[in-house]
């Protein structure tokens, strides 16, 4: 008897069969792997037609690690050109009566070691319909009760960084080909972004899927959805009891709470992704920021969301530019933008060009105000190196918050922080409210998996607003790591 027909049996599990299900649902996109000077006539979801050709790319790389931090890639859509930017918070954009983007290209996995994405042409690119939501309204689901950007995130092609993680000395990359979101550990949940077959949970894995994408670790669940995709949850701390390999889960149900188990880094975070049939026949990663972006935006309604990122990694005198301009309102109206800097400046452009003399790791304050006077803040994280250092790096901090939705003047709202490469001095807490500083002392992760590894302080705010915390700690040689939180208090 089969493992899963045995549970049935014993009342333990819907029916499911133990082999993984054919797909009964056609995605709304239809992805192509081209290389340069390629072209395709495809057929789009609503029938219509889209030639595209893939002209060239440009590649931008830093000069500490040759990682590669941006891919600008040139596409004719329809006889139209446009310039796609390559995953790295880019959504997609409207060109030659179709929406199109580009997840991957193949420059990014040159110094990786690794092929996450069963690339095996010079670029990836996904069209949908015009008028078409990237994935169907009920399918899809925010895998968080959190607000968005609440904290550090590491998305698509970004390389990780907030454990600390970008040493100049590591010349292989590890490019985050899923999401990674930043939370508030053991208290942040994690739930269910679509319908499907759970197939894994806290090291169980259904029998049958073994030449599957999912896998089966202590901190992980695998859901399989009707499309054939796989999503994944990694670094949970606790799963909902009754959940088992082969039963069904609802989108928006409750898998677990958020952790830094497993392969974590020491920092806490949901490592949420989507793996699917690539054009080359190969599992691969099904980008997904573009179906978060969408899938929040549907189920919180943000008038306004602001981006200041990836991170950016440089080093001491070098100029490098800050970008707003993947911020965006609900009604598509222009936006104003106000940048406050470490050092006091301000500036009133989307794009804005600075540089640092001290090394150190800075959380640079981005204000984005739309037409109706909404507005949102996020933090453009800047990690400078000074190269007369001999390779020492500055420290990194992870600070978090709960509950990051619905807080009301004179909640108890739960702070937690981490340091990461220093066990020198205290973290030094500024709620923005004019009370005064609070400290704390987290261990520095020198044991990455150490339970209390994160401090953890309460704070109350009396009346609602916007408040922008900071966090700090400095490294015996002074060195600064700056991090911020935008907490909103009875703001609706």
């Amino acid at each position: 008897m089969k493992f899963a027909s045995y549970l049935v049996v014993l009342g333990l599990l819907t029916v499911v069969d133990a082999a993984p299900p054919a797909a009964t649902r056609v995605p709304l996109g239809r992805t192509i792997d081209l290389n340069i000077g390629e072209t395709v006539d495809l057929e789009l979801a609503d029938k219509s037609r889209a030639i595209v050709k893939v002209v060239d790319y440009t590649v931008t790389r830093d000069r500490l690690r040759d990682a590669v931090r941006g891919v600008d890639v040139q596409v004719l859509v329809n006889g139209l050109p446009v310039t796609l930017g390559c995953g790295n918070y880019h959504l997609p954009v409207s060109i030659g009566g179709v929406q199109i983007d580009c997840p991957m290209a193949k420059p990014i996995s040159g110094n990786s070691g690794a092929d996450t994405w069963g690339l095996q042409k010079d670029v990836r690119l996904r069209l949908w319909p015009i008028a078409s939501p990237l994935v169907e309204p009920d399918t899809l689901s925010y895998p968080l009760r959190q607000k968005w950007f609440a904290t550090a995130t590491q998305m698509a092609n970004e390389p990780t960084y907030v454990d600390g993680g970008e040493d100049p000395q590591r010349k292989k990359i590890y490019y985050h080909n899923d999401l990674d979101f930043g939370g508030c550990e053991g208290l942040t949940e994690v739930v269910a972004s679509t319908d499907g077959i759970l197939v894994s949970v806290a090291n169980r894995i259904l029998p049958g899927y073994e030449d599957t994408p999912a896998g089966a670790r202590y901190d992980t669940a695998y859901i399989l959805d009707d499309r054939g995709w796989y999503h994944r949850y990694l670094h949970l701390v606790a799963f909902e009891p009754g959940l088992e390999p082969g039963g069904r889960v609802k989108r928006g149900q409750k898998l677990g709470l958020l952790g830094k188990e497993g392969d974590s880094g020491g920092w806490s975070h949901l490592h949420y992704g989507i793996v699917s049939r690539q054009p080359s026949g190969r599992w691969g990663t099904e980008e997904s920021y573009a179906y978060v972006w969408e899938a929040y935006r549907r189920e919180y309604q943000p008038k306004l969301l602001a981006v200041a990122r990836p991170h950016l990694f440089v080093t001491t005198g070098e100029t490098f530019t800050l970008d707003a301009t993947k911020s965006a309102s609900a009604d598509g109206t222009a936006l104003r933008y106000e940048w406050t800097f470490y050092d006091g400046a301000k500036s009133d452009l989307p794009r804005v060009d600075r540089r640092y003399r001290q090394a150190g790791e800075y959380s640079e304050i981005l204000k984005v105000t739309d037409a109706r006077g909404n507005v949102a803040y996020d933090f453009a994280i800047i990690l400078v190196v000074d190269p007369a250092l001999s390779g020492h790096l500055p420290p990194a901090i992870h600070p978090t918050y709960w509950p990051t939705l619905g807080i009301k003047p004179g909640d108890p709202v739960t702070f937690k922080v981490r340091t990461f490469g220093t066990t020198h001095s205290e973290e030094v807490w500024n709620f923005g409210d004019g009370t005064p500083v609070t400290k704390t002392k987290s261990d520095g992760n020198v044991n990455e998996m150490a339970k209390d590894g994160y401090a953890v302080t309460t704070h109350r705010f009396e009346r609602a607003g916007t408040y922008i915390v900071t966090v700090e700690r400095e490294d015996v040689s002074g060195h600064k790591a700056v991090g911020r939180l935008a907490v909103e208090v009875g703001v609706p």
